[in-house]
């Protein structure tokens, strides 16, 4: 079973707020919700999620994490990636 994954708006660094509307806190399911955001944020956000729901290890990041900002230049959100481990889910339902 492939693990979870969240994708959390964590901080903004442009002068303009997001054109999608998003805001600090917002957060998706990546395999229920990526619809709902951003295509320019979810494309740079594909090659994360897939080295971290296969094993892999982002390079200066936490371990399950990567941190990564959208490519709109008037906007920058900083977006976290989390994979979730069945742990995690397990412990949520308890």
């Amino acid at each position: 079973m492939r693990p979870k994954i969240k994708i959390t708006l964590i901080d903004r660094k442009g002068p303009v707020p997001c054109h999608r509307g998003h805001k600090i806190g917002d957060t998706y399911d990546f395999d229920t919700e990526r619809g709902k955001v951003c295509p320019m944020a979810m494309h740079v956000a594909f090659p994360y999620i897939d080295i971290l729901r296969y094993g892999g290890k982002i390079p200066g990041q936490s371990e399950g994490t990567a941190v990564f900002c959208c490519p709109d230049v008037d906007t920058l959100n900083i977006w976290k990636i989390e994979k979730i481990t069945d742990h995690e889910i397990s412990s949520s339902k308890n």
